[in-house]
């Protein structure tokens, strides 16, 4: 079967996305997921969406990691709306159903902004922070971002949590209301150039051990910036917004 895919990427967190409106795509196939992924055999991606009918919101989203686990991906989900708003599914605005819940998006001139999940449950540890932003995410400052070993540092630190383990991201404050991020994906199980989740929890994360009273944080990762708003009352957080960039690259057809 040749099976026509668009490949899009949020600050260089790429994705293959399928139209499967039709139901066409084997979701059971982890196989045929981990090899649209491979960047050697395959199409090349850090993650695999598709894009189905929904009784009650516009589209649902369904995204798979590369090695073919499920969960919810930020960039991806910002990726997902503009390919949507692309089959002319929706037009700027939209609510769409993805693994963790319904998600309202807003797209203008190519930048998509996706409200996230309400965050209330933080844990502080005592060189790190720990909470839940559509996934379990790890947050911790270091000194010399550009320096550290993020693949075997964030390996390491991820196999410590129980199944299914947590992204890891390191972080380094530039300023009152901007901080770098780097991040271990688990389920891609390496550095992303992004990752929309993880910049979520790590600007909820740096405003809740005070290192910012910005509730509009600047995020620079390795791909691009990306920017996280929020409302906080009470140590819960709310109207969470993660805005950037999602980009169009190719459109193709491989034989699966």
């Amino acid at each position: 079967m040749n099976l026509n895919f668009y490949k899009y990427h949020g600050c260089g967190n790429d994705f293959v996305l399928v139209d499967n409106r039709s139901e066409i795509f084997k979701k059971g196939n982890i196989a045929l997921l981990s090899k649209l992924c491979n960047r050697h055999f395959g199409i090349g991606a850090d993650g695999v969406i598709l894009i189905e009918n929904d009784s009650e919101q516009d589209f649902k989203m369904i995204y798979f990691n590369a090695d073919g686990s499920q969960t919810f991906c930020g960039n991806g989900a910002r990726c997902a709306v503009s390919f949507a708003q692309y089959l002319k599914i929706i037009k700027n605005k939209t609510n769409f159903m993805a693994v963790d819940g319904m998600h309202f998006a807003e797209i203008k001139n190519g930048i998509v902004s996706l409200k996230m999940s309400d965050v209330s449950n933080i844990e502080i540890k005592e060189k790190a922070t720990f909470l839940n932003t559509g996934t379990q995410h790890h947050v911790a400052l270091v000194a010399d971002l550009g320096e550290y070993d993020v693949f075997k540092e964030g390996k390491k630190i991820r196999d410590t949590y129980e199944d299914p383990g947590s992204n890891v991201n390191f972080v380094q404050q530039i300023n009152e209301s901007t901080f770098r991020v780097r991040t271990y994906e688990k389920g891609v199980e390496n550095e992303t150039l992004a990752c929309g989740t993880g910049v979520t929890a790590v600007a909820i994360a740096m405003h809740k051990i005070k290192k910012t009273n910005s509730s509009c944080i600047s995020l620079p990762v390795e791909g691009g910036i990306l920017e996280v708003s929020f409302k906080e009352k009470e140590g819960v957080y709310t109207s969470v917004f993660l805005t950037g960039p999602a980009a169009f690259v190719y459109k193709g057809k491989i034989e699966v």
